[in-house]
């Protein structure tokens, strides 16, 4: 039986479902628009993007942009580097990112979501055996921690003030692969928002979580890209009556920490001219410049890192998405090689990216021997596959 809060956020799902029946616009974003090939893809270039923002945690943890992109420069560029290992091992973000995949495809059978909820955090638990030298979150690592898997309800912790990092954001891509219809918005919102706060209990960390799933699906929907933040905006309405829906989950203390996450967005949009969702999005006339963009990126980021939050992963990534126009090297210029959270937007924007256009103008050997493109590519498949029986 549904909890009456829960009966009004899926009475909310329905009436925006029905309302949508008339719209032929929206209709034609409904379903998925996108192939095996591009799940592959969008997997294989997160773990790219990941692996080269992260290089090794020097260009992570590295505060300046033009000083990674004179670096970058001694390389031969982007199309010049061979991403493998031992040169260029992948990160945390790729390591729970997997983790959150293996889970949503071990329930393959559409088992509860209590289940599903408790394969995660097992998932995320046995992860963290695969963390040396991929500087894993410290409120990943002490929140898993927390989590018993084989208790009830043991994959849920207590709220959070300080639990507004990416550490949720960057791990979600594949839940938007997992339900990329129209129709599974009410499973996508509430697995991202779930799993999302497996670790990061605040509406700041696993809002991010929403938005990489969220985008992702507008992906493989081919939705066009000046609409996602729009939506995103629209689906945070639905967000919010989920968590007020579960009752006794720390809801008060959810409610007056929401609207940091969402204001900043608005505030973001805004700025692009995008707020709607119908025009263009608007860039300064120097932002093409490494130091200005990095200026942006502290601007819109909580504490002077950007992109270590949930709200600006997310954000910076879609930003390089908006502005690249399908070209792999403006992408990373962009995402991958700034000075802040670079791992963690490179993971997001890499997904977003590769569902949207492919591999066929990344370089092979950006890929081709990434760290564990086998297991990258049989999950991606195995996700394609669960996406299309639904």
């Amino acid at each position: 039986m549904l909890r009456k809060g829960h009966f009004l956020f899926r009475s909310k799902v329905e009436k925006i479902m029905e309302q949508a029946k008339s719209n032929k616009t929206v209709r034609k974003y409904w379903s998925v628009q996108t192939g095996r090939e591009q799940y592959v893809a969008g997997m294989l270039l997160s773990s790219v993007g990941d692996a080269l923002g992260y290089k090794n945690g020097k260009w992570e943890f590295c505060q300046s942009g033009e000083r990674i992109h004179q670096e970058l420069k001694e390389l031969g560029g982007v199309k010049n580097i061979h991403v493998c290992l031992p040169e260029w091992i992948v990160s945390d973000d790729t390591v729970m990112h997997l983790a959150t995949a293996d889970a949503l495809i071990r329930n393959k059978n559409c088992l509860t979501k209590g289940n599903l909820y408790s394969l995660l955090a097992e998932e995320y638990k046995i992860c963290m055996n695969d963390m040396e030298d991929r500087a894993p979150g410290v409120t990943c690592e002490e929140m898993v921690e927390k989590l018993r898997p084989l208790e009830e309800g043991g994959y849920r912790i207590p709220f959070n003030p300080k639990g507004g990092g990416c550490g949720a954001a960057m791990r979600s891509m594949c839940i938007g692969l997992r339900y990329p219809r129209f129709a599974d918005i009410e499973d996508l919102i509430e697995v991202s928002v779930e799993s999302g706060r497996m670790t990061h209990h605040h509406p700041t960390g696993y809002l991010g979580s929403l938005a990489s799933a969220l985008f992702t699906s507008y992906a493989v929907r081919k939705k066009p890209v000046r609409e996602w933040g729009a939506g995103l905006l629209e689906c945070l309405e639905l967000a919010k009556t989920y968590v007020m829906s579960c009752k006794g989950i720390y809801v008060d203390e959810n409610i007056k920490s929401w609207g940091y996450f969402e204001n900043k967005w608005k505030g973001y949009l805004r700025l692009r001219n995008i707020l709607d969702g119908k025009n263009e999005p608007s860039f300064p006339a120097d932002f093409d410049k490494v130091m200005k963009r990095d200026q942006f990126y502290t601007m819109m980021s909580y504490d002077n890192w950007g992109g270590a939050s949930g709200h600006d992963a997310p954000m910076i990534a879609y930003d390089a998405i908006l502005a690249c126009s399908g070209d792999w090297s403006e992408l990373c210029d962009r995402a991958m090689f700034h000075g802040g959270d670079s791992d963690s937007t490179g993971a997001i924007a890499g997904c977003l990216f590769g569902v949207l256009y492919g591999l066929d103008n990344v370089p092979k050997c950006n890929y081709k021997h990434v760290e564990y493109r086998e297991r990258i590519e049989k999950v991606a498949d195995e996700l394609y596959d669960l996406a299309m029986t639904k």
